[in-house]
C-alpha cells in the first residue's frame, strides 16, 4: 500500500495551485483581456470559462481538506502537534470553500440563467458579484499559500 502522506502532500499542493492559480489567471489576466469585448460576447465567454473553472475548483475544494487533514493526522499526530500557521491555513481554507460554495450556488447560477435568457444587464450585475468574491478568495488563497509554504519559519 502506498504511503498516504506521500500522496496527500502533492495532491494538496496541486489542488491549491489549480485553485489559486486559476483565480490569479482569471482575475489578473482573463478579466482585463475580456473587458475589451462587447458585453454579450464577454458574458457568454465568461459563462463558459466559469463553468469549466468551477468544476476544477469543486474538485480542489474537496481534495484540499481531505489531503490536509490526512497530513495533519498522519504526519503530525493531530492538531495539538501543528503550528498556528496550519490552524490559520485551515481557517482561511474553509472560508475560501464557503465563499466558493456561495458563488457557485448563488450568483453563478443566477448569472447563467441571465446569460441563457440574454438578460445582459442582469448578467453583468451578477458577474460583478462573482468578481468581487473571486478577488477576496484570491487574496485569501495567496495568504493561505504563504502560510502553508513558509509559516513554519516565522510563526
Amino acid at each position: 500500500m502506498p504511503n498516504v502522506s506521500a500522496l496527500a502532500a502533492p495532491i494538496h499542493v496541486l489542488a491549491a495551485i489549480v485553485w489559486v492559480g486559476g483565480m490569479f489567471f482569471t482575475y489578473l489576466v482573463l478579466r482585463p483581456a475580456v473587458d475589451q469585448m462587447e458585453g454579450p460576447e464577454r458574458l457568454k465567454l465568461l459563462n463558459r470559462v466559469f463553468e469549466r473553472f468551477f468544476a476544477w475548483v469543486a474538485l480542489a475544494a474537496a481534495l484540499l481538506p481531505m489531503s490536509g487533514y490526512a497530513q495533519i493526522y498522519l504526519d503530525f499526530g493531530g492538531f495539538e502537534n501543528v503550528g498556528s500557521h496550519i490552524t490559520t491555513m485551515q481557517i482561511t481554507g474553509w472560508i475560501m470553500i464557503g465563499l466558493f460554495l456561495y458563488i457557485y450556488a448563488g450568483p453563478f447560477q443566477v448569472f447563467k440563467r441571465h446569460v441563457a435568457a440574454e438578460e445582459w444587464p442582469e448578467a453583468a450585475a451578477r458577474l460583478n458579484t462573482i468578481r468581487l468574491i473571486i478577488a477576496v478568495n484570491l487574496v485569501l488563497g495567496l495568504v493561505t499559500s504563504v502560510f502553508g509554504a513558509s509559516g513554519r519559519f516565522w510563526v
